[in-house]
């Protein structure tokens, strides 16, 4: 329920926190704000961050969710790590590729402290969750088999 969701959230921002220390410490105090990189503005970023989000959610559903998906469970891992690595790879230089809430919250906390501004987290937020959003409702519309029994209507 929305407990559980909200435990789960909490706990990957507290990951991603703890993740972001362990950064700066590592690297004697190094840290980097979110933003667009380069010749890329704003608009740029924003695309980006969503579209690849949206594919990374669409990778972890499909794959992670779906009940005759039982037999190829070895390969979840590895389509949702190269859902990360294809985002990287192919909007890093854009917008560095956060995909995830909890680490554009870890990479912009970490950043505040060194005297960053906490802006471009929520604007990477907002990003990010409408891109997972759209993937879910995408995710509804493809396997209906998988939805059948659980309140929603396919004709």
């Amino acid at each position: 329920g929305a407990a559980d969701g909200g435990m789960y959230a909490l706990a990957q921002v507290g990951g991603g926190l703890v993740a972001g220390v362990t950064y700066c410490l590592i690297t004697g105090g190094a840290q980097f704000g979110l933003g667009p990189y380069g010749p890329f503005n704003w608009f740029h970023a924003c695309i980006a961050e969503f579209l690849f989000t949206f594919v990374l959610c669409l990778t972890v559903l499909a794959v992670a969710t779906v009940s005759d998906n039982a037999h190829t469970k070895d390969m979840f891992g590895l389509a949702i790590g190269f859902a990360i690595v294809v985002g990287g790879y192919a909007v890093g230089a854009i917008s560095g590729g956060a995909l995830n809430p909890a680490v554009a919250i870890a990479i912009e906390g970490t950043h505040v402290v060194g005297g960053g501004f906490f802006y471009p987290c929520v604007i990477y937020t907002v990003c990010e969750l409408l891109g997972g959003g759209a993937a879910a409702g995408v995710f509804m519309l493809t396997p209906p088999a998988e939805m059948e029994g659980k309140g929603l209507k396919f004709s």
